[in-house]
């Protein structure tokens, strides 16, 4: 269910790294293709990969805080400025949205929680196949129910979710993450275990 540190992890790269162990969580965000601002996002890059060859990897549990404190949640933070197009602020759009994502619910994957901001999308789910695959099964079917060409940026961004404080943290961040949002805007869903999480 989570992460196993006596267990080897599939390591496989895009743009970004990915890791997953088998049927271990994962938190998983993905976003729309100008949910980003090209200038911040450049200057975002140059700063991480010089912090990146000052700090090669193994990482320590330090390092690795100053990184997401750095560049993660500089990302999240921009996301939530609601930059871009913002198609998902549309609940029509929406629907075919958790239409795609709930299609495999049980055989393909178990969504624990997530939510749909206006411009990117927050998960929390147990893989049942490579999460690769299932990225790119709702980013192709969603972007083909909807008609509008290719929306998504190619790459997301995966955690794999260490614990049971990991998986409760994570199911708090995906709930509060549209407090800031006006209602109509988003879409949250929860499952049991994460229904359960206080």
């Amino acid at each position: 269910m989570f992460l196993r540190r006596d267990t080897e992890i599939d390591k496989h790269r895009n743009l970004l790294p990915h890791w997953q162990q088998g049927t271990a969580m994962q938190f998983v965000t993905f976003r729309l293709g100008d949910a980003m601002p090209a200038e911040k996002l450049r200057v975002w890059r140059e700063r991480r990969e010089i912090w990146q060859r000052a700090n090669p990897p193994p990482w320590s549990t330090m390092q690795e805080q100053e990184y997401h404190r750095r560049f993660t949640a500089r990302l999240e933070y921009w996301l939530d400025q609601g930059h871009g197009s913002c198609l998902l602020a549309d609940a029509a759009v929406r629907t075919v949205m958790e239409e795609v994502l709930m299609k495999f619910q049980g055989s393909r994957v178990i969504h624990h929680s997530w939510v749909m901001m206006p411009n990117h999308v927050h998960l929390i789910f147990t893989p049942l196949q490579p999460i690769e695959e299932l990225v790119g099964i709702w980013k192709s079917h969603s972007a083909r129910k909807l008609g509008r060409g290719s929306i998504w940026q190619r790459n997301y961004r995966d955690t794999l979710i260490r614990d049971e404080e990991h998986f409760q943290n994570a199911v708090r961040y995906v709930r509060r993450n549209p407090r800031k949002l006006r209602a109509g805007t988003f879409t949250l869903w929860e499952g049991e275990l994460a229904a359960a999480v206080k």
